[in-house]
């Protein structure tokens, strides 16, 4: 299935991107909910969190947990601090579904979200 996401990865459509490695993209969000507000994506398509096969999987998962922290370090957010986010579904408020993790930061952040 092809999302919005997966035409970023074969750069079919634009995106500010902010870093990339072999497996991972990271790009500003268009809709930012914070002064730093950057997605992270594996390049492979994962529709959910809840699709994540831990055996295949957690070596991405771990590089896109290193990706976030390098990013916020980047933004000079990493010593105030930072939130990051899986959505998974639609009551989980996913609207792309391919994995993505959120990277927000820049403000104070409120609880509970949403």
């Amino acid at each position: 299935m092809s999302t919005i996401f997966s035409k970023i990865i074969s750069k079919e459509i634009p995106a500010d991107i902010v870093y990339e490695t072999d497996n991972i993209l990271a790009f500003k969000d268009i809709n930012p909910q914070a002064p730093v507000h950057v997605l992270i994506i594996p390049k492979i398509e994962i529709p959910r969190v809840a699709d994540i096969i831990v055996s295949e999987h957690s070596q991405l998962m771990g590089e896109m947990i290193d990706a976030a922290n390098k990013i916020a370090k980047d933004y000079g957010i990493d010593e105030e601090g930072y939130r990051l986010v899986f959505n998974c579904g639609d009551n989980g408020g996913q609207e792309v579904y391919h994995l993505h993790l959120h990277l927000l930061g820049g403000r104070k952040m409120k609880w509970p979200p949403g």
